[in-house]
């Protein structure tokens, strides 16, 4: 595969990787490098990328276990998986005015979730994948995505209620 041919495949889903690893990683720089790092990998495996069905399935499926193992090895080294923008407890009047936007509450609520829960939201509601290739990229059974994604909502919906004290309706 020539180098043109490599980019016409990957372009159509670079953004994806690069959010799926924005969404579990949090940090810019750490998802771009993340995203970079799929994108050799792939790039090494070039040569035998036709044989995949789905290169975009695979770019995901890569990107997934890269930054499991970005988390895994944080944790590891006792280092706090944590936003930048949260260590500070002033509120400034631009974070006062960016927790008002109900986006960044969703996005905070999201963030909340467990690694899995906020895999399949990502994938799910962010990236508009079917339920067979989220549950091919996770390597779980589609009823068991449908599952967490259930869960997930339930969740995000419970901390917007909570968060914004409308209490439990």
């Amino acid at each position: 595969m020539t180098q043109n041919d490599f980019i016409k495949t990957v372009a159509p889903f670079q953004d994806k990787v690069f959010r799926l690893a924005k969404r579990l990683l949090i940090s810019t720089e750490e998802a771009e490098d993340a995203t970079q790092e799929v994108l050799v990998k792939l790039w090494n495996k070039n040569e035998v990328l036709n044989q995949y069905n789905s290169v975009e399935a695979l770019a995901m499926t890569m990107t997934k276990n890269f930054c499991l193992d970005q988390l895994k090895s944080k944790r590891a080294g006792n280092r706090s998986i944590t936003h930048s923008n949260y260590s500070n407890r002033e509120a400034s009047l631009d974070k006062v005015l960016e927790d008002k936007d109900s986006l960044s509450w969703v996005e905070k609520s999201i963030n909340q979730l467990p690694t899995q829960q906020r895999m399949i939201v990502q994938l799910r509601e962010i990236e508009e994948l079917e339920f067979a290739e989220i549950a091919k990229i996770m390597d779980m059974k589609e009823i068991a995505v449908r599952v967490a994604l259930s869960r997930a909502r339930k969740a995000i919906k419970d901390f917007m209620l909570k968060t914004h004290g409308y209490g439990n309706r």
